[in-house]
């Protein structure tokens, strides 16, 4: 993430913190969010579905995103939550910092992003696991 917002966006959840109670799949991953706007995000062993709100995204309007931590093993552990978004092809990321907040279980919520302007941006999740290892998800949405 950029180095310029690196104190925000991170969600101590503290080293006991189970990120999911059971391995999930790509249905089961956050099915407690809108899944008329759930989206999935996933790398070998995670998952993290999200749904923004409002929804749908608009151009220069604040936005919270919902999302739901899923480890594929049960034992897995997570330390922090990150949330950023940047537009690869104009090499720059959104001109504010969100402040992401445990829900409790795997869930969390990441508030104050906005998406300046139109074009595809990327959607970057960073899981830190108990043992300090970093997980970093994406996932590119266009907006109009």
């Amino acid at each position: 993430m950029n180095g310029l917002r690196s104190a925000m966006l991170v969600a101590g959840l503290g080293a006991g913190f189970a990120a999911g109670a059971a391995a999930q799949g790509p249905a089961s991953c956050g099915a407690s969010l809108d899944t008329r706007t759930r989206l999935l995000a996933e790398v070998p062993g995670w998952q993290v579905a999200f749904a923004p709100k409002p929804a749908p995204l608009a151009v220069g309007r604040h936005f919270s995103v919902e999302l739901a931590v899923c480890p594929r093993d049960p034992a897995a552990r997570v330390t922090a939550v990150r949330v950023d978004a940047e537009m690869p092809a104009h090499r720059h990321g959104m001109n504010y910092a969100a402040k992401v907040s445990a829900l409790g279980g795997d869930r969390h919520r990441a508030d104050g992003l906005m998406f300046h302007m139109p074009g595809r941006w990327r959607f970057i999740f960073e899981l830190t696991g108990a043992d300090g290892q970093v997980v970093r998800l994406t996932r590119d949405v266009e907006l109009q």
